[in-house]
């Protein structure tokens, strides 16, 4: 008489249970991952494979059940990667990232048979289905808090950032990337690649692994026309030395008409045929990676592959998709495992990789940094020589990266260009031809693809893998890179670990662009920050001079978890304060740089370093009209807001330092306020929302080529006649 196994708890919720497989009775007796083991012994060894394809069937039933269980949800592109998935973790490889968001259900499906989500109280499938898609629990698309992912997933294109980033800091680690084929046009998949493959050609272990199901979101992918052949030369094309290709039509045995099947539809004899070629595929990809050849493993499957629809039908569902609904009924019955299948999947994934991915992947640890010691500042004196305050930014950077080997720096435009050529002589750029004159040599600390994209997802990944990095762009150009940052800066709101803030360095303001034109005027970029510091851990800062940038600095180095962005001019421009005014307002959120008498005080609240020039200029044309006046520097502007205005408790390391009324009053209380900015008038809301005076902004309008910065303020009304004469109207109101 066969003994019954009793159902383990972790299955309370699943809706259907089937019966044995025929071979489970010689291939599932004992877990193919041994006690003390973290992977399997052999991926020919029939006890592997057949393991590994009930690991398969275990993580589609999940996907469909979990999905459906709110009518919502993306179960179809992940069903076609389940096999390599299954595969990756029954090989102990649990440092697996995606590209695309929509598999994140089938990624909570893996993080649960391994026992990942204990950790956030989700110990059975009804736990689960109860938490997706619920605040504190499974979001629709990966994010930082979900125990064992390593990175969060929305935008398509980005998730081979942090598998780069994974291998650049953790060599002998392998990190799988799945990147979807619907997601392969996008542009910064390949190239960013390309360019990290020249930069750092030894760091070979991330794997990427192309879903290739030949359809997209809804319609066929653009890539689903390509022959085999034509695939792996598009791969070989862009560098990848070793292409492995599994094409599940080479082992149908249903008849499937299309170029893309459905491995779930063969008889039992050609799915583990097809399992243990995906199986023997991943480990023979896993090791040359490893190994020090770039390498891809593309998996050939039909979109919703033992799923309840095919092809882009089974991308997402919609409202009716319930449990009860027929084909999703029929699609789980078929998928169904026994209770002794179950708890030997369970067993398996658990014992992979050493234990729960919560335990052992790399960014479930907090990474050691070295010591910065004592950073060079150098405080120049107040209403001394003009100073560029990118400049003086950039001698700190260079020691923060001899300090620092893990450091880097990334920049699209060119350091020097950005009046940081400092920091390629004191870290160099990477290139693997060495030439002094360009201060490159293989071994440097500066990244130069010309991509934006490419600039801050290493830089994002990076910091959010626990390493301290700095994204130099210009303003104008930073708008191409900021998806991946928003993103990144979201995660770490929800991290359960402290990493180093993300770090920006943004130079050539629109002010600074008249022979440029337009083209380089884009200070709208500032609207993105504005709105995001609502978020609670996004603080854009505008240091004022050169002493003020430095201080800037020092206090984003000592952050965590946050989205540091900080915008200065590449010009040489007055020094206005010292050091402690700078720490001062970085507390409280701006400084008092000048206060003229009068019967009456207008306040000009200036944000940022070159529009000072006009308000000065504001302030001694109100004097003479016997007018006073306070010229105010915002450096922190998200100090300026109200504590209910952010989501600032929400977030991991909360800051919630801001600066209450009677500071605001000693600040912006005035009988006029003015805001002044050379940039978005989103930066000055905080300031707005809490004046009680009569108040005006003045803002950037548009862009125009100029013969210099002067002319283009004048283009945009930012001019001290304007100030003043806008004042005085508020005045006699």
């Amino acid at each position: 008489m066969t003994a019954v196994t009793p159902r383990p708890a972790f299955c309370e919720g699943i809706r259907f249970f089937g019966e044995n497989l025929a071979p489970f009775e010689t291939y599932g007796q004992t877990p193919a991952i041994a006690v003390g083991q973290k992977a399997i012994a052999s991926p020919s060894d029939p006890a592997a494979v057949f393991q590994t394809l009930l690991a398969a069937d275990a993580l589609r039933y999940l996907t469909l059940q979990v999905t459906a269980s709110k009518e919502s949800g993306h179960p179809g592109g992940f069903a076609s990667i389940a096999d390599a998935i299954a595969s990756l973790m029954m090989l102990g490889h649990k440092n697996i990232i995606t590209e695309v968001g929509h598999h994140a259900p089938g990624f909570y499906s893996n993080m649960f048979l391994d026992r990942s989500l204990e950790d956030m109280g989700i110990t059975t499938v009804q736990h689960m289905g109860d938490r997706f898609r619920e605040t504190h629990g499974l979001l629709g698309h990966l994010s930082g808090q979900i125990p064992g992912l390593l990175n969060p997933a929305g935008p398509l294109g980005q998730g081979q950032h942090f598998a780069m980033a994974g291998a650049k800091l953790h060599p002998g680690t392998l990190f799988p990337v799945t990147i979807g084929d619907g997601g392969l046009g996008e542009p910064y998949i390949m190239s960013s690649f390309g360019h990290f493959n020249t930069a750092y050609p030894t760091a070979t272990n991330f794997l990427p692994i192309l879903v290739w199901n030949g359809y997209s979101q809804e319609h066929h992918s653009m890539v689903s026309t390509k022959t085999n052949e034509e695939m792996v030369a598009y791969w070989q094309g862009n560098g990848f030395a070793n292409v492995i290709l599994v094409d599940a039509k080479e082992f149908d045995d249903a008849d499937q008409p299309e170029a893309y099947v459905d491995s779930t539809r063969f008889s039992l004899s050609q799915r583990l045929a097809f399992t243990q070629a995906v199986l023997e595929a991943t480990n023979r990809a896993a090791t040359s990676a490893l190994g020090g050849t770039l390498t891809v493993l593309i998996v050939k499957q039909l979109k919703g592959a033992g799923v309840h629809k095919r092809g882009a039908q089974s991308h997402n569902l919609y409202p009716g998709d319930n449990l009860d609904r027929d084909y999703i009924v029929s699609a789980l019955q078929e998928r169904a495992l026994s209770v002794a299948a179950w708890d030997l999947v369970r067993t398996n994934f658990e014992r992979a990789g050493g234990g729960p991915a919560s335990k052992t992947v790399v960014t479930e640890t907090e990474l050691p940094l070295p010591d910065l010691g004592t950073l060079p500042l150098n405080e120049f004196p107040v209403g001394g020589d003009k100073q560029v305050a990118t400049t003086a930014m950039g001698a700190i950077v260079g020691h923060v990266g001899q300090k620092d080997p893990a450091f880097v720096v990334t920049n699209a435009d060119g350091n020097a260009a950005s009046g940081i050529n400092n920091i390629n002589v004191a870290l160099k750029i990477i290139h693997p031809t060495t030439d002094e004159t360009y201060y490159q040599q293989p071994q440097g600390q500066v990244y130069e693809p010309l991509s934006e994209d490419a600039c801050a997802g290493l830089a994002v990944a990076q910091a959010l893998f626990g390493a301290r990095t700095l994204w130099c762009s210009y303003e104008s150009f930073a708008i191409n890179g900021l998806p991946i940052w928003q993103t990144v800066t979201q995660a770490m709101a929800e991290l359960r670990r402290p990493t180093p803030s993300t770090i920006t360095l943004f130079t050539a303001g629109a002010l600074e662009q008249g022979r440029n034109g337009w083209t380089h005027q884009r200070p709208e970029v500032e609207n993105y920050f504005a709105a995001m510091m609502r978020n609670g851990n996004v603080f854009p800062l505008f240091p004022c001079d050169a002493n003020s940038i430095q201080v800037c600095y020092e206090w984003a180095l000592e952050t965590r978890n946050k989205g540091v962005t900080i915008t200065a001019s590449k010009s040489a421009l007055p020094v206005y304060t010292t050091f402690d005014q700078t720490r001062q307002a970085l507390k409280d959120g701006a400084i008092v740089l000048q206060e003229t008498p009068g019967d009456r005080t207008v306040v000009l609240a200036v944000l940022g370093d070159m529009t000072l020039l006009p308000a000065y200029a504001a302030a001694a044309q109100l004097q003479d009209a016997g007018i006073g006046s306070r010229i105010v520097s915002i450096i922190n502007p998200r100090r300026l807001y109200r504590p209910s205005d952010t989501a600032w408790d929400s977030c991991s390391q909360a800051d919630g330092n801001f600066l209450k009324d009677a500071g605001f009053d000693r600040l912006f209380g005035g009988d006029v306020l003015l805001g002044i900015t050379g940039g978005s008038s989103a930066m000055l809301e905080p300031i707005m929302l809490r004046s009680t005076s009569p108040r005006d902004v003045f803002a950037w309008k548009r862009g125009e080529t100029a013969a210099s910065a002067g002319d283009v303020m004048k283009i945009n009304g930012l001019t001290a006649e304007q100030f003043v004469q806008r004042a005085q109207v508020l005045l006699d109101a």
